[in-house]
């Protein structure tokens, strides 16, 4: 993945002590930070301490920063490792990538979820036929490119192209709440 020319500027910024910048960051990917991590760890204050932790651990070791992927990239891995981190270091269920067992309360956490499968399964609906078939094999049903375009009989490219299509169509239907899917 490329740094985007926002992504080096603002980190350069940053490894300078511009608290504006830092700030900026902080601003920009709180909210979602703290969603990624609700689905791995029901707690929201759980989920914000340990947002919060990424975020001094990157202040203080701001000079030592080697990030050679997009910002936005490096804070969702690293909010991943660090809820695996607590849930293990807590001894709770781990999950290995099937949400569907992820234990969560039988409260907000749950509808939450719902209501974000409903909202995805939406915007699915919502792309053209070719558009949704394409996407829905694609994802879905894990079949490569070159398999959805031989069984088409179309070229790589145009699926390519309508993937593409469709997840901009899908970020769009989602609105910035749910950035951090897609």
């Amino acid at each position: 993945m490329e740094k985007h020319p926002d992504d080096i500027l603002l980190l350069h910024l940053i490894k300078a002590g511009d608290e504006l910048a830092f700030k900026h960051l902080f601003e920009c990917y709180f909210v979602s930070l703290c969603r990624f991590i609700r689905l791995y760890i029901p707690e929201p204050k759980a989920a914000e301490d340990i947002v919060l932790d990424i975020f001094t651990g990157l202040w203080e070791n701001r000079q030592t920063w080697e990030i050679r992927i997009s910002i936005r990239a490096y804070l969702f891995q690293s909010a991943r490792n660090r809820a695996l981190n607590h849930l293990r270091d807590h001894e709770r269920f781990v999950p290995t990538g099937d949400f569907s067992s992820l234990e969560l309360s039988e409260t907000d956490d749950t509808l939450e979820m719902r209501e974000l499968q409903q909202l995805i399964e939406e915007a699915i609906c919502s792309l053209p036929p070719t558009c949704r078939d394409i996407f829905r094999q694609s994802r879905l049903q894990n079949l490569s490119n070159k398999e959805i375009a031989a069984g088409l009989h179309i070229t790589v490219k145009a699926v390519e192209a309508q993937i593409t299509r469709a997840l901009k169509q899908i970020r769009r239907y989602l609105g910035d709440a749910y950035t951090y899917l897609w």
